[in-house]
């Protein structure tokens, strides 16, 4: 892959959606593939593989979920089922008929949902990092995290600033620019949603419960050093039969620390 395939700027769009305008950022013209990011992120978490897939034929799709980036803001915190139904929305307003779709840790959620929408569209899944949750797992995330989560506001002199850089420059452990870590920043920090929101959203879903629904060839994939490694793992175990690759170190930036390895995982899964 040419070194220089993963700097092309994706064009850029809007459509209209059960909240709202959806942006998106689109690159290539082959097999339509959209991607789903993360919270608390927005489809620039793909700009170092746009370009890759490009090169190795496929439309990437990069939506911004409802109330990231640049999309609207449902008007009510939002469930995954809500999330995904406005990505639903959005594939239709641009005529897709039949592709693949790829969703990392929240996205693997709505990408799960998309493809139980339209089972007949969809042709290949790529969950980067399912979670199935335990009731445990659950309850605790709401009595600790959560509550913290909703301390994430603007502050006098930017410090909510500081204090999402501090716990983004942890999680990077040195190994992306500080440029890298400022786009994350940017990226939660900038959203017209609560911080809060997207993971209110995904750790109410059941991902436990919508696995095993999945009839659609699918990839479960994930890396050793992801925070939800054991996750992935425990989704391997609900669905065997499903495809499984996992990459060595990185962590919840994979996509940035290993774009090649990402895409070539990918790629060779789709095709």
């Amino acid at each position: 892959m040419a070194a220089d395939s993963a700097e092309v700027s994706p064009r850029r769009g809007y459509v209209d959606g059960p909240f709202g305008q959806i942006h998106y950022r689109r690159t290539g013209t082959g097999r339509p593939l959209v991607l789903v990011h993360q919270a608390a992120m927005d489809s620039r978490q793909f700009t170092a593989v746009y370009g890759l897939l490009a090169e190795a034929g496929f439309d990437a799709i990069g939506f911004d979920l409802p109330g990231f980036g640049n999309s609207d803001c449902p008007p009510f915190p939002p469930r995954v089922e809500d999330l995904a139904a406005s990505i639903v929305a959005a594939i239709d307003a641009l005529g897709l008929e039949r592709f693949d779709i790829a969703g990392h840790h929240t996205g693997a959620m709505v990408a799960t949902e998309v493809a139980l929408a339209l089972p007949e569209r969809v042709q290949r899944l790529v969950l980067n990092g399912p979670m199935p949750l335990t009731d445990a797992e659950r309850s605790a995330f709401f009595a600790d995290k959560h509550l913290r989560e909703k301390e994430i506001v603007p502050k006098p002199g930017g410090q909510h600033f500081a204090e999402f850089a501090a716990i983004r420059e942890r999680l990077v452990a040195g190994s992306l620019p500080l440029e890298t870590v400022n786009s994350y920043v940017l990226q939660a920090m900038g959203a017209p949603s609560p911080f809060w929101y997207g993971h209110n959203a995904g750790f109410q879903y059941r991902h436990e419960d919508s696995l095993p629904r999945l009839a659609c060839p699918t990839l479960i994939l994930t890396n050793t050093g992801d925070q939800i490694y054991a996750h992935a793992q425990r989704a391997r175990a609900l669905r065997p039969d499903m495809a499984y690759a996992q990459l060595e170190g990185g962590g919840v930036d994979i996509i940035d620390q290993q774009p090649e390895a990402w895409t070539k995982t990918l790629t060779e899964f789709l095709t």
